[in-house]
């Protein structure tokens, strides 16, 4: 992902000083201003979610899923985290999301040292949501819509195994119900190659620097002018056609 920082300049006609800064986005931070929150530096993840008040059961493909109905966790690895956010803010029913790092063997890396590919980490991005308003069989499905799961070897313009793909489970019912999701994509012949997404315990998850936090918010110029440079709604399009980013 740093390459996007040396490749993001304006499209727009008219706006040449704001043009200007958009040539140079952020690409590191003091790591006293990194974005760590308490709840998501590093905790394991069979103790990361909130204690439930109300459980909500729910009966998928034959799996019988209870959550809380207060707030629940899911984590992805989509290639660029900025990238994706956007989809699941726009969900009711999600409560926040976090870019940060999943995976890997070195504890609360930095930005920078999980671009250079030698932490193990992914990019990956962490959902709070209500499982009573939308469940996690949508965000799977939110997921997959916004990926390339077919590619091994990184998302769209970013290439190595820190942009590769994964859903990180954080109990048994989200492996099963992430398992079973994969195994419909994988008999629907949908898709032109094999599914090489897989489908992990999530072990921590540290987030990310405060200035990727809500970047495509926070620098939509920027944010844009990357997205379209990269091609990946481009290629969204050509594998889920109406479906693509939903």
């Amino acid at each position: 992902m740093q390459e996007r920082a040396g490749t993001l300049v304006a499209a727009a006609v008219g706006v040449v000083a704001l043009a200007a800064m958009a040539l140079t986005a952020p690409t590191g931070a003091p790591d006293a201003d990194r974005g760590v929150s308490a709840e998501a530096a590093g905790v394991p993840a069979d103790t990361v979610d909130l204690v439930p008040t109300t459980d909500v059961t729910t009966e998928t493909d034959g799996i019988v899923t209870t959550e809380s109905s207060e707030r629940a966790r899911a984590t992805f690895a989509g290639g660029c985290f900025w990238c994706m956010e956007p989809p699941y803010d726009e969900l009711e029913g999600v409560v926040s999301t976090t870019s940060g790092y999943a995976g890997g063997h070195v504890e609360n890396p930095s930005y920078e040292e999980v671009s250079s590919g030698d932490t193990g980490h992914r990019e990956a991005m962490q959902v709070v949501y209500d499982p009573s308003v939308v469940s996690y069989t949508k965000l799977l499905e939110v997921f997959w819509h916004n990926v390339d799961p077919t590619d091994d070897g990184g998302q769209f313009c970013d290439r190595g195994y820190q942009y590769t793909t994964a859903i990180f489970y954080h109990n048994e019912e989200q492996r099963e119900l992430a398992e079973a999701s994969k195994e419909r994509l994988v008999d629907s012949g949908a898709l032109p190659g094999e599914i090489v997404t897989p489908v992990e315990p999530l072990d921590a998850f540290y987030a990310a620097e405060d200035y990727h936090q809500d970047y495509y918010q926070e620098h939509s110029l920027r944010y844009k002018f990357y997205r379209w440079n990269c091609g990946r709604d481009e290629r969204l399009r050509e594998l889920w056609g109406e479906s693509a980013g939903h």
